[in-house]
């Protein structure tokens, strides 16, 4: 066997965390009758379906949250239209549908299968902006200056027709081509400079090492190092975008829930600075920590250590409701700025709340008092729901990487030092197959590559045991 396959399945792990294996029977009753007809009279839309919408995504998704229209404004400036999933057209507030989705708070993702927040007659049917079909959706549309900076935000309700299902992998093929899709033309030049604008807020983004789980050319599971793609940063930047607007609009109506992370700590980034000292990544003084995350090649080993640590500023990620006073933290550290979530409705539940308050502040209306009683709760949920995600996400990697080793103790394998520990542990990252786990007898510093010899497999726990050879 291959370093790169391994074979079982995830029963197990769902038995553990207790994930849903269906929703409820009144669930399903609801989704079912609203699939085809979503709140007919319950919202005014404008009809939009002229927009020559895509959407773009990984491959294969079914769950469309977005599409987008991007156009030129002026000489230099732009003009952003993306439309989002509105759920809340589907989702009766005090229904069965409604219970099911704040009990399981977001969209688990599986090898094997999905644990879906809305019955997939929803997710994956009737609220999904496939292409070619009208959908309901809450309309964003944001003017840009030549700087990449919004300057005026309207939101309503519409109907769309998307035109196309776009990946990442077609819209990189074509623009590189020169045979961009003429809605998303613009991508490359906007999602740079709302990139560069990142950084100039002191945005962090640590590029760590990312695994994914795919399928073996053989069958059974195959872990891979999931690359990191132009295309899908650049499409995160208008959903940023997005999520930024509405903090802002919900700040200024003292109304809303925000996704945050606190400032982090003078003590945290002098620690940074020493551990940059330490391996030997230059940091001028003036220079901020997204400024010198910027200037590193990830691929480097001194870098990617650096990145690895620069994941401890980003501690106390949370959700902030208010209604009246605005608290005093209300910005996302790894953003650089106030940001909320209002753009994956179909496979994340405050969404669906932050859109309401969003549309009725715009509007000059009254928030609804269902989305005013949930607010106080929906910062506990999300984060059950995200604690329960990560868990799940690292559970899946960590049983899919004794999958593949199972065979393999003794065997030496190339790898880079990424945190050390006590006693002679550290965190290690394993190039082929790409793993990420402790090692002992480590006394090379972080950032270095080493060797290391696979010691221990514990299918069962899920655990590889390395020691460095």
């Amino acid at each position: 066997m291959a370093h790169g396959q391994g074979a079982g399945d995830f029963a197990s792990l769902r038995a553990e965390f207790a994930l849903p294996e269906s929703f409820s029977p009144g669930a399903l009753a609801e989704a079912e009758a609203v699939a085809s007809d979503p709140a007919p009279g319950c919202h005014p839309r404008e009809d939009a379906t002229g927009l020559p919408l895509v959407t773009v995504d990984p491959p294969g998704s079914k769950d469309l949250d977005q599409a987008m229209l991007l156009e030129r404004r002026g000489r230099s400036g732009f003009r952003v239209h993306y439309a989002i999933a509105d759920v809340a057209a589907f989702v009766s507030p005090g229904g069965a549908l409604d219970a099911e989705a704040r009990g399981r708070g977001q969209t688990l993702y599986l090898p094997d299968g999905n644990v879906e927040l809305h019955p997939a007659i929803l997710s994956e049917h009737a609220a999904s902006l496939l292409p070619g079909v009208v959908r309901p959706s809450v309309l964003w549309t944001l003017d840009v200056d030549a700087d990449g900076e919004p300057f005026a935000v309207r939101v309503r309700r519409a109907w769309v027709r998307s035109q196309e299902r776009l990946d990442y992998d077609t819209v990189a093929t074509a623009l590189r081509d020169g045979t961009p899709h003429p809605s998303v033309a613009l991508l490359p030049e906007l999602g740079r400079l709302r990139r560069e604008l990142a950084m100039l807020r002191g945005a962090l983004e640590p590029q760590v090492p990312e695994q994914r789980i795919s399928t073996g050319p053989q069958g059974g599971w195959a872990l891979v190092r999931r690359p990191r793609h132009d295309v899908e940063e650049w499409n995160a930047e208008i959903s940023l975008l997005t999520g930024m607007a509405a903090a802002e609009l919900m700040i200024e109506a003292g109304i809303g829930v925000l996704r945050t992370v606190p400032e982090a700590g003078d003590d945290a980034v002098d620690w940074l600075r020493r551990s940059a000292r330490a391996l030997g990544v230059p940091w001028p003084d003036t220079a901020g920590v997204a400024e010198v995350l910027s200037g590193l090649d990830p691929a480097e080993p001194s870098s990617l250590a650096l990145h690895a640590g620069t994941v401890r500023l980003l501690r106390g990620a949370g959700y902030t409701a208010f209604d009246g006073e605005v608290p005093d933290c209300v910005g996302h550290a790894g953003i650089g700025g106030p940001y909320a979530h209002v753009t994956a409705p179909i496979r994340r539940l405050v969404d669906r709340f932050a859109t309401e308050v969003c549309l009725a502040v715009t509007a000059g209306d009254e928030v609804p008092e269902w989305v005013r009683r949930a607010l106080p709760e929906l910062p506990r949920l999300m984060g059950l729901s995200d604690a329960r995600a990560s868990q799940v996400e690292r559970a899946c990697l960590d049983q899919v990487g004794a999958w593949v080793l199972a065979d393999h103790v003794g065997t030496t394998f190339d790898g880079v030092v990424l945190r050390s520990g006590s006693s002679g542990t550290a965190e290690v990252f394993v190039e082929n197959p790409p793993v990420l786990a402790r090692c002992a007898g480590v006394t090379a510093q972080e950032g270095t590559e080493v060797t290391v010899r696979l010691t221990e497999v514990d299918v069962a726990n899920r655990r590889v045991c390395f020691e460095q050879a």
